[in-house]
Order: structure tokens, then sequence, then C-alpha cells
């Protein structure tokens, strides 16, 4: 005698057109609860994504800029090494004239360090 195989109870329903006949029928086979479930809303994420990227972005062309500029300078004070002596010059100069411009009275600016103080006098101006 051969041995006997049970058969498979098939439902005699017709399937609706939609999705959700064949997502239950897989739950019934296999076990869904192990497979990540998708988010709700996907737009939010997806403009939440772009609000990142377009940020990303950004940050990257500042970054750009910054070295663009770093390297305009590295170049300029390679071409003219005086540029560099003249930019020490003018930044310790520009405490001084700030405070003789706006009435700083914390700060008096030293006539001796420039190189011809007669001609610099605010009466002679």
């Amino acid at each position: 005698m051969s041995p006997v195989i049970p058969a498979l109870s098939v439902s005699q329903e017709t399937p609706p057109a939609s999705f959700d006949w064949l997502f239950s029928q897989l739950s019934v086979m296999a076990d869904l609860s192990s497979l990540p479930e998708l988010p709700l809303n996907i737009n939010d994420d997806v403009l939440e994504l772009n609000k990142d990227l377009e940020r990303i972005i950004e940050d990257v062309e500042n970054i750009s800029v910054q070295l663009t500029w770093m390297a305009y300078d590295l170049v300029a004070l390679r071409t003219s090494p005086e540029l560099g002596a003249a930019m020490e010059k003018l930044e310790e100069a520009y405490p001084r004239c700030f405070a003789v411009v706006c009435g700083d009275q914390k700060q008096q600016p030293e006539m001796d360090m420039c190189p011809d103080s007669t001609a610099t006098t605010p009466t002679q101006m």
C-alpha cells in the first residue's frame, strides 16, 4: 500500500485585488515579526533626509571656500614673502588707529612707533 499524503487545504475564496490577501497568506506561512516594519509616513523621512543633505552640501561648500582662501593666501605668501611682514605691521597698527579715530582712552597711541611722527600729529593735519 502506498503512503497517504495529506491534502493541502486551499481556500475556495477568490482573492481580492489588493495585496492584503497576499500579506495575510504570507503571515500564515512565515513569521513576519522578524522583518523590520516599514515607516508609515515615508514622505517625512524623505523630507528630513533632503534637509540633512542640503545642510551637508552647504557645509562642504563652506569648507571648500575656506580651503580656496587658504590656498590663495599660501600662494600669495610664497610669491611675496614681504607680504607677511606687511600684514603683521598692519595688524599691529590697527588698534592704535582705532584708538585715535574712536577716542579710546584706555589705549593711548604710541607716536614713537610711527616712522615720521612730526607729519602724523593731529595739529599738523
